[in-house]
């Protein structure tokens, strides 16, 4: 092979290369679009529903969170191509928070407890994340 057919397959490969990089980022963004108004509309349900019943429990609030969360996190990731480690770990603790809540009284209490050590784990791990990040800065 000579350099200038070094240089043709090159090129074909770059255009390749780019092509496909083009491919992921328009795939990329149609769903974080379609993520981001899938929990705006089920938001926007949910709202209709409290002004339909009249009434807004803490669990419903929670919910209204999460979404806020899922919101927050793919606003994140399209403006900066990276997802906060904080925002699933809050989505987590949210989720788990509105879990305890919504089964009540009635449920065994070594479950409240494996629920309540998993909210600790993550806040501590959160905790753990933010201590190392002071360090290296």
């Amino acid at each position: 092979m000579n350099q200038e057919e070094n240089k043709a397959i090159a090129r074909e490969k770059w255009v390749f290369d780019k092509a496909v990089r083009m491919l992921f980022l328009f795939g990329e963004r149609i769903l974080l679009f379609a993520i981001a108004s899938l929990a705006i509309i089920a938001a926007t349900i949910e709202i209709l529903g409290f002004v339909d019943t009249r009434s807004v429990n803490l669990a419903d609030l929670l919910l209204l969170f999460i979404y806020l969360e899922v919101i927050g996190m793919a606003a994140a990731y399209y403006s900066s191509h990276e997802v906060p480690i904080k925002l699933p770990i809050f989505i987590a603790i949210t989720g788990i928070t509105r879990l305890i809540i919504l089964q009540g009284k009635e449920l065994d209490p070594t479950n409240l407890i494996y629920e309540a050590g998993s909210i600790f784990l993550l806040a501590a791990s959160y905790g753990l994340l933010r201590w190392f990040r002071s360090k290296d800065s």
